[in-house]
């Protein structure tokens, strides 16, 4: 029986035991690995892993048990992480976010040299009059961010699990409702993937530090009563979807296979959405001036605004609206996407709810 969030995660200023923390993670079925004592990085590998080069996925090491490769490693077998932690009582623990389903906003407070207003939310233009004065940190940017979206500003989402770290920053964690949609980890300052300045995005490729993990500058404290991840919002969804986080689609197989690419759905919400697919579907008998793009646009907009209000899986009817895109022009599917991903984002993060549905 596993010990309740509670008795893992207390109030109280005394952490508990590293193994019961692993325990309890693990019982959630997310994968977890151990930290260096007193540190935030993985333990180090074996000898010879420290040596030889290989694909660290496929370590051999890890059909013997050990713990080498950080997050590659990551277990939920209570007999590993119960010989992990006998071995080392000391070593702190992390969850491997892809597997676990994660996606985990890392806010940092650290002291940098602000970067020019293009770099700080990408894709987002920032207008000369807005005064960025005393703009200094993750934590700026991302309620930048929120307030642009007109959207609660996530480090102040007392909904969902958050871990202040001893640096002073902060882990916002969500549980990705779509996992056949995967995110891919980025750093703030990163030029081609990021999602705001000093606001790393910890997802597939990644590990987050366990909330009462002990370093040698402090805790990992969890804040307020909640102890569980709420679910990624659609906005964040849709933001980390404009700026390119997404690295894999999984759609679910379709029951009913044909070789229209029209896939038939039921529901008031796809009652509304289908004569617009229709219509992109349709400009396969025209090579142009079909207007496919105002079309798919559409489309995808009205999609996106379906799912912001709940009506709709994000995932599948991504998928729907890219069938649809490449039946009609098969020859331009990267134009297709960008069309879908920007329209679908912009559908998402203002939610309708037409007349008729509940």
């Amino acid at each position: 029986m596993q010990p309740h969030a509670d008795a893992v995660f207390p109030r109280v200023a005394q952490p508990p035991r590293p193994a019961d923390v692993a325990r309890w993670l693990a019982g959630r079925q997310w994968p977890v690995h151990p930290l260096a004592p007193g540190r935030k990085t993985p333990i180090a590998n074996c000898e010879l892993c420290r040596t030889r080069s290989h694909d660290p996925s496929q370590c051999p090491c890890h059909a013997r048990g050990l713990w080498c490769h950080g997050f590659y490693s990551a277990t939920t077998d209570f007999a590993l992480i119960d010989s992990w932690w006998a071995r080392e009582p000391r070593a702190g623990v992390a969850v491997s976010c892809g597997p676990a389903h994660l996606v985990v906003l890392d806010v940092d407070a650290h002291s940098a040299q602000v970067p020019v207003r293009e770099r700080l939310l990408p894709g987002v233009r920032i207008p000369d009059e807005v005064n960025l004065d005393g703009l200094a940190s993750g934590f700026d940017t991302l309620a930048l961010l929120a307030a642009y979206r007109q959207e609660k500003n996530p480090a102040e989402d007392d909904t969902t699990l958050r871990v202040r770290t001893p640096s002073g920053g902060l882990h916002i964690w969500y549980q990705n409702p779509e996992p056949r949609v995967r995110y891919r980890s980025s750093t703030g300052s990163s030029p081609k993937t990021a999602l705001a300045w000093q606001v790393d995005v910890r997802a597939h490729g990644g590990y987050i530090v366990a909330p009462a993990t002990r370093t040698s500058a402090g805790v990992y404290t969890p804040l307020g009563p909640i102890r569980e991840p709420a679910p990624l919002p659609a906005w964040l969804a849709a933001e980390l979807t404009r700026t390119g986080h997404v690295i894999q689609l999984s759609p679910a197989p379709d029951p009913h296979p044909h070789n229209s690419g029209l896939r038939p759905r039921t529901g008031a919400a796809q009652a509304l959405l289908q004569p617009l697919i229709k219509a992109v579907h349709e400009c396969a008998t025209q090579a142009e001036g079909a207007s496919f793009s105002e079309k798919l646009n559409r489309a995808a907009y009205t999609a996106g605004g379906l799912v912001g209000a709940g009506y709709l899986n994000q995932a599948e009817a991504r998928q729907e609206l890219t069938e649809a895109a490449h039946y009609a022009r098969p020859h331009q599917t990267r134009r297709s996407e960008t069309i879908i991903d920007a329209a679908l984002s912009a559908g998402v993060s203002r939610p309708f709810h037409p007349k008729g549905l509940a």
